[in-house]
Formats: structure tokens, C-alpha cells, sequence
């Protein structure tokens, strides 16, 4: 198979291709040219922010290390993220902070951050494909896939974007609140993460409707 002067003989690569460009081939062959890829990082955890990013390829172009992120090691994320940030044609970046996802929940806080990633964006989108989450106020058409960051090359990208980005930002709230060992976790309800939550309370990037269970359930026990 020949894409972006590349030819792909391995199976396993040729299966990769089909499942993460079928979607975009079938937009494209109704015209439509600057398809955006769009999606979060950050739904579950018990502290801090959600994070969307929005990814516009190049016609014709597909990065050979481009899968859902859930499926990549930290290293090989990092070096991705890379070369989707030197290849797209245009990255856009939406957080939003765990004050906003208690203020209006998170579903509402993740449309927002990923109104905010497609405004970041310097190149206009002509269509959205978004994993499994449909943008009320955006009047571009759009697309929302379930499973989307496994079958669209773009969203995959964009979800390596969120991720990356949270990540780092993880690390530097750490720094802040080293105790609650934010550079490990991310955020997310491990064991420790829960078992430190009960230990030194909740910090200001905690997410209150997030975590009051486990500070009732302390409380209780006490």
C-alpha cells in the first residue's frame, strides 16, 4: 500500500491503516478537505483539569505511530506527539480547570474545553470528528464516534495531544502539591492517591464532587 510516499506491506500495518483512515476517506470522498480530529484527556480523574486538543492533518498524510493513546507507552507518546506537532497543519489546545468541571459537570466541561481547542486552531475546519461527545453550540458539521481515537487517524492524534499535555501539566501541579505524588497518578483514584486524600484532605485542584465520597467515607470511619 502506498500513502504519503510510504509503502506499507506489513498486514498488521495495512490493518492499522484501514481502521483509522476509513471514517476520514469516507469524508473526504464527500468533498470535504480540513477534517479536524477532536479529544479529551482527563474525564476520570479526582484532581485536575480536563484537556481537549484538535488535530488538522494534511491531505493524504498518516504518521505511521498514530494510535489511541490508551495503546502507547509514556515514552513512545512523547515521541509521537512530536511529530504530530511538527506534521499537522493545525493544533488547537482547550483546558479547562477542575474549579469549572464541579461548577458544570464534566461532560459540560469537556464540550468546553474542546470549543476552546477548535478556536485555538489557526486553520478553520471544514468538519469534526469528535470521540464520543456531540458540540452543542458548534455550528460546523461534525461527527461523533464512539471508540473514535480507535478508528480516526485524527482524533487518535488528538488524543495524544490531550494526554501528552495533561500529563506535563500533572507533573508541575506535583511540584506545587508534591504529597499527593500528582507526577505518578495524574490525578487519576489509584489506591495511594485515594489512601493520600484521606491523609492530607483535598487540595485546591481536587475536584470536590469528584472526591466527596472518599472524605465522607474517612469521616464516617472516624
Amino acid at each position: 500500500m502506498r500513502f504519503n510516499n510510504t509503502i506499507y506491506i506489513d498486514n498488521k500495518m495495512d490493518s492499522r491503516f484501514f481502521r483509522l483512515t476509513y471514517e476520514e476517506k469516507k469524508l473526504r470522498d464527500e468533498g470535504y478537505e480540513l477534517l479536524a480530529g477532536i479529544d479529551e484527556a482527563g474525564r476520570g480523574p479526582l484532581a485536575g483539569p480536563v484537556v481537549a486538543a484538535c488535530v488538522i492533518f494534511p491531505k493524504d498524510l498518516f504518521l505511521d505511530g498514530v494510535d489511541d493513546s490508551k495503546k502507547l507507552s509514556a515514552a513512545k507518546r512523547e515521541r509521537v506527539y512530536g511529530d504530530i506537532m511538527s506534521k499537522a497543519l493545525s493544533i488547537g489546545v482547550g483546558i479547562v480547570d477542575s474549579e469549572t468541571v464541579d461548577r458544570v459537570n464534566i461532560l459540560n466541561a469537556t464540550r468546553e474545553a474542546m470549543d476552546k481547542a477548535i478556536m485555538q486552531c489557526f486553520v478553520k475546519p471544514d468538519f469534526l470528528l469528535i470521540d464520543a461527545v456531540e458540540l452543542k453550540n458548534c455550528c460546523l458539521p461534525q461527527l461523533s464516534l464512539i471508540k473514535g481515537d480507535q478508528r480516526s487517524h485524527s482524533i487518535a492524534a488528538a488524543s495524544i495531544i490531550a494526554k501528552v499535555t495533561r500529563d506535563r501539566e500533572m507533573r508541575i501541579w506535583h511540584d506545587v502539591y508534591p504529597q499527593y505524588r500528582f507526577d505518578k497518578h495524574k490525578g487519576y483514584g489509584t489506591v495511594e492517591h485515594i489512601r493520600l486524600i484521606k491523609e492530607f484532605g483535598l487540595s485546591p485542584i481536587h475536584r470536590q464532587t469528584f472526591c466527596s465520597k472518599f472524605i465522607q467515607g474517612y469521616a464516617d470511619e472516624q
